[in-house]
């Protein structure tokens, strides 16, 4: 049950029309209310007059109440989320940007062992559960390369190393380079699993972290357009960004890529039955004009395997730089998930529609969020 406030003012101070309102009410982490903010449109203090408040009682989402247990045992892929968990989740990070050192909540996690086992190459994925964990008191087990320094070298399935890493940890956040894997180890570990990217499958909490980033940004998520620049064939961050965003309203997504690396008819599919508006388009110039924000991403080399012309071909034919910028709206944000390497030129990084390293930033509080969701609930 939450309160609701409404409030009255006596004196000089309606006396004058000055008006309260409650301009939001702003929930914790268990989607309760933690404070009201009230706004007035005259400054009370000189007009002698008094706000008097007064509370009533309204029921706030079961689900989501304190100390409730977490609706997923294991984040596997973006079709998990609705938008009310969603919008539930961004609230339990912005608590997370509040944590600070040698704090009590610094040290909720504190005999927690998080074990990080990543298959594939990974810098910000990596270090931000690592620091997400570490940032609330837990503690890490890390495998960097599994694929060549574990047991997997020797032939181990990966069921097998998912047994035994259950035994000496918590939770088990996996990168993998085959899609399906994370499926695979949530359906043999009996602790939560977090898939941190399986191939060209998905990357569920970039999605989460992109889809926080655009509200931080832009202020909103619903009637947003939003370019999805580059390698969308490959791109498991576009394809489960895309599923997140037809969790909202008015919400149109515009496809600009090669040919070779077009966003796959399962996810175009997925969003006409969702009812969410898509074009493809050649011309970036146009798209970003139309955009409030501009997702670009990198030509990945490794999923060509031997057509090493192919990726020549598609490699640097779509590139972010000042003419994109100069199109663009004084509002909208250019996001990657990086690493990157050409497809946005240095020169954009001073511009402060270059939201890429905030958006980095960002992963840590949504992972936070995510072990302390998985590990004690709401």
């Amino acid at each position: 049950m939450a309160s609701l406030a409404t409030c009255a003012l006596t004196g000089g101070a309606a006396a004058s029309g000055a008006k309260c309102t409650i301009s939001k009410l702003v929930f914790g982490p268990g989607l309760m209310p933690s404070r009201l903010a009230v706004s007035w449109d005259q400054e009370l203090n000189h007009r002698g007059g008094k706000l008097q408040c007064s509370a009533v009682d309204v029921k706030g989402p079961s689900s989501f109440i304190s100390g409730k247990k977490f609706q997923l045992d294991d984040v596997l892929e973006a079709q998990q989320f609705d938008r009310d968990n969603l919008n539930a989740i961004f609230e339990v990070a912005r608590e997370m940007e509040r944590v600070e050192k040698k704090s009590p909540e610094s040290q909720i996690l504190k005999g927690y062992l998080m074990a990080t086992l990543f298959y594939e190459p990974s810098t910000r994925t990596r270090l931000s559960f690592e620091s997400a964990m570490k940032r609330l008191g837990g503690e890490v087990l890390t495998t960097e390369n599994a694929r060549e320094f574990s047991s997997a070298a020797k032939g181990e399935t990966l069921e097998d190393t998912i047994r035994t890493v259950e035994g000496y940890s918590d939770i088990i956040v996996m990168r993998h380079f085959e899609s399906g894997a994370a499926k695979r180890a949530a359906l043999t570990a009996g602790i939560p699993v977090i898939n941190a990217g399986d191939g060209p499958g998905q990357h569920p909490t970039q999605a989460l972290l992109d889809m926080y980033t655009i509200q931080r940004e832009i202020g909103r998520l619903d009637g947003i357009n939003v370019g999805l620049v580059g390698d969308l064939a490959n791109g498991r961050t576009v394809r489960s960004l895309a599923y997140l965003l037809a969790r909202y309203k008015d919400v149109k997504i515009y496809f600009v890529s090669p040919d070779v690396v077009k966003m796959k008819d399962d996810i175009k599919d997925y969003l006409t039955s969702t009812g969410v508006e898509w074009k493809e388009s050649t011309n970036l110039v146009e798209v970003a004009s139309k955009c409030d924000v501009v997702y670009q991403t990198r030509i990945q080399r490794e999923r060509f395997g031997e057509r090493l012309d192919l990726y020549e071909a598609a490699r640097g034919k779509y590139i972010v730089d000042k003419n994109i910028l100069q199109a663009m709206q004084k509002h909208a944000v250019v996001l990657h998930p990086l690493p990157r390497l050409d497809e946005i030129t240095v020169e954009v990084d001073d511009d402060p529609r270059a939201a890429y390293f905030r958006q980095a930033k960002n992963g840590l509080y949504i992972r936070m969020a995510l072990l302390k969701l998985l590990l004690l609930g709401w």
